[in-house]
């Protein structure tokens, strides 16, 4: 199997639990929600993604061949100084899109345990996750299917016309994330976003910190 990614780079995550660790992010190309293109996205399953998911034309992006070349791609981005796992703690690697697990496979995340990397991956939920994941997040879309109802994080952008939070609560996730939606409503979000989590506890607010601090 090929692969097609459209950028990797080295950075801190931004967002849910795991914000402000330092993470190789895979971005891989396409998703199942949307084309990528403006002109599409008003007749878009999801009309509010903000990334650039489209071709493999980014910063470390391309083609890949195999598991092994594009697992060797990731493990290029982590700083040398940093490769002592046992000085410097486990590798992490951000798998997200577009949409990773139509990609992602299990020859790839062998791979990528087999250079030492923690696997994450940022999914709308569409597709059902193969096991090997270490940290799973799943943030659902109102008008698509929603297959993947488990794993380390449910991150709900917010808010959305379709989705009351309240019918996620008893599912088994360990997190529970409601993240306000970007945009010219983003204020008003936050503030909405803000009041659900301080009348619904146990529901945390994650906010896109890469945003505010300037990084990717």
């Amino acid at each position: 199997m090929s692969y097609s990614v459209k950028e990797i780079f080295y950075t801190l995550q931004g967002e849910g639990a795991q914000a402000g660790r330092a993470a190789v992010f895979c971005r891989f190309s396409g998703c199942n929600l949307w084309s990528g293109r403006e002109s599409d996205r008003a007749t878009a399953v999801c009309r509010f993604c903000d990334t650039d998911f489209v071709g493999v034309d980014g910063s470390g992006g391309g083609k890949f061949e195999s598991a092994e070349k594009l697992a060797e791609a990731v493990d290029a981005q982590w700083p040398r100084v940093l490769s002592s796992v046992e000085a410097h703690g486990r590798k992490f690697v951000v798998c997200t899109g577009g949409e990773p697990l139509l990609q992602l496979n299990a020859a790839l995340i062998d791979a990528l345990h087999a250079r030492g990397f923690e696997i994450a991956v940022e999914t709308n939920g569409t597709v059902p996750a193969p096991g090997g994941i270490d940290w799973l997040c799943v943030s659902p879309k109102a008008g698509a299917p929603f297959v993947q109802k488990g794993g380390d994080e449910l991150k709900l952008v917010f808010p959305q016309a379709e989705f009351d939070p309240a019918v996620f609560e008893a599912l088994p996730f360990r997190n529970f994330f409601l993240q306000p939606m970007d945009g010219p409503d983003q204020a008003r979000n936050t503030q909405l976003a803000v009041e659900y989590c301080m009348e619904h506890p146990q529901w945390r607010l994650s906010l896109q910190t890469h945003k505010f601090a300037g990084i990717r």
